[in-house]
């Protein structure tokens, strides 16, 4: 079911999408070659927590059986497409990596991703992240009233296949509110179902993920963390936003 806000459940996921927004701007000073994905972890944590949050990944249900999510981020690195665990590893210069937030506050969720580089990357990396980015600025401008699902999904494929890469299809954007993951779902990539219209106070997490090569994933052995086939580089971007009636609304970044 899609559940519509009213104008006091936007203002209280404004307040949770800032706490995410403090995350990523943080996080994006200090991701360098050296760094530890425990350490990026344990300082969001520390942010999120300090904010009088909840990190909405941690002890997440595993979809496939495995062990609940143990860390308060994503951290995606390079062939890794999303769900990264948080670990000893040292990022090293060229590598990019693709963080995911999220927290909860006074029950209801924010939820954003930025791939950062790591020191100075190739020209290709820099910009499949660059494109990544405008993909999902291509999908939210279709964001609004009237449109359905289905129009957010057709800008962000055509923008990223024109550019020369392609849309993960496992994996999907999705509305949320007082649940991580509500009604609906949001495809980067079209599909025969059109998807309902959009409506004043729909609240999305609009994510495409953008391969270097072939659009194809799997699934590692942690259960959690999601590899292009090839190995090829992916990026990740995604903002919450809101359906308002001037236009889609960012709600997760620092007011």
């Amino acid at each position: 079911m899609i559940t519509l806000k009213s104008q006091r459940e936007l203002d209280k996921m404004r307040r949770a999408g800032e706490v995410v927004a403090k995350v990523h701007q943080r996080l994006s000073e200090l991701i360098q070659p050296g760094i530890t994905t425990i350490e990026l972890d344990r300082i969001a944590e520390e942010i999120i927590r300090s904010c009088g949050a909840i990190p909405s990944f941690k002890g997440f249900p595993c979809a496939y059986g495995g062990i609940d999510f143990p860390g308060s981020i994503c951290t995606s690195i390079n062939d890794q497409v999303i769900h990264g665990i948080p670990g000893n590893i040292v990022l090293k210069e060229g590598d990019i990596v693709s963080v995911d937030a999220g927290a909860i506050l006074d029950g209801y969720h924010g939820d954003a991703a930025r791939t950062f580089p790591v020191g100075k990357v190739s020209e290709e990396a820099r910009a499949l992240i660059y494109h990544t980015e405008e993909a999902f600025r291509r999908g939210m401008e279709k964001a609004v009233e009237g449109n359905r699902v289905v129009d957010i999904s057709i800008a962000i494929q055509q923008y990223a296949e024109s550019q020369g890469y392609s849309v993960v299809r496992d994996f999907v954007g999705h509305g949320i509110g007082t649940q991580m993951h509500e009604e609906p779902q949001i495809p980067n990539y079209k599909t025969q179902e059109r998807g309902p219209r959009l409506s004043n106070g729909m609240t999305l997490a609009i994510e495409p993920m953008i391969n270097m090569g072939t659009w194809q994933v799997k699934v590692l052995k942690d259960n959690w963390t999601v590899v292009t086939v090839d190995g090829k580089l992916s990026a990740h971007y995604e903002n919450t936003i809101a359906v308002t009636p001037n236009g889609p609304e960012i709600l997760t970044r620092l007011y």
